[in-house]
């Protein structure tokens, strides 16, 4: 696959127990990283995301960072974290009305029941979550995804859907970075793989 432009700039990034961090990532690119439990890997995630104070360069389509609202680069560069957050008691109260039919055509695609958006979130299973966690991310339309074992609950028919969907998304001039810990899944799903090493990253 031929890849786009630089979508994602990342220069000497530092922050608690990251870095310096230097990496780009191109439109359409698939993005690995990989590496022991408290290695750093969701500190990563959280600095790109702009969720923890860190020093450095970064750049979306040559933007500036700090040139942008923090809520407006978290809506372009969007963390999906292992445990998303719910605040409100029902799937369909995550989701504005002009989502909802997106949301629901996502949701049936990673092979979620047909009436999830009427369901209350405390019945929901940990599977279920991580799904319906992505399917509110990609409503929201990112530039760039930042997956923390997004498939980490998943039996294989539900993983090879998320990860069909993610190569598709992708493919839309769209960018992901995905800690994982199963080297078959980087394998199938990156176009280049790093490790996470006492915070530093490096090439697999």
């Amino acid at each position: 696959m031929m890849l786009q432009s630089q979508l994602l700039s990342v220069q000497e990034l530092n922050g608690f127990g990251v870095g310096p961090v230097s990496i780009t990532l191109a439109a359409g690119e698939r993005l690995a990283v990989m590496g022991a439990s408290g290695a750093g890997k969701s500190l990563l995630l959280r600095l790109l995301a702009d969720l923890d104070p860190g020093e450095g360069k970064v750049t979306l389509a040559g933007e500036p960072r700090d040139a942008i609202a923090a809520a407006c680069w978290r809506r372009r560069v969007m963390l999906v974290p292992a445990q998303a957050g719910w605040w409100a008691s029902t799937v369909s109260g995550h989701f504005e009305l002009s989502m909802m039919d997106t949301a629901v055509a996502t949701a049936a695609r990673l092979l979620l029941p047909p009436d999830i958006m009427k369901r209350e979130i405390r019945v929901l299973s940990t599977g279920e979550r991580q799904r319906l966690a992505l399917v509110r991310a990609l409503a929201r339309q990112p530039e760039v995804l930042l997956l923390d074992e997004p498939t980490s609950g998943l039996d294989p028919a539900a993983t090879e859907a998320v990860e069909a969907l993610l190569v598709e998304w992708s493919r839309e001039r769209k960018a992901i970075v995905m800690v994982t810990h199963d080297a078959m899944q980087a394998q199938r799903m990156a176009h280049r793989t790093f490790t996470m090493n006492r915070g530093r990253l490096m090439p697999a």
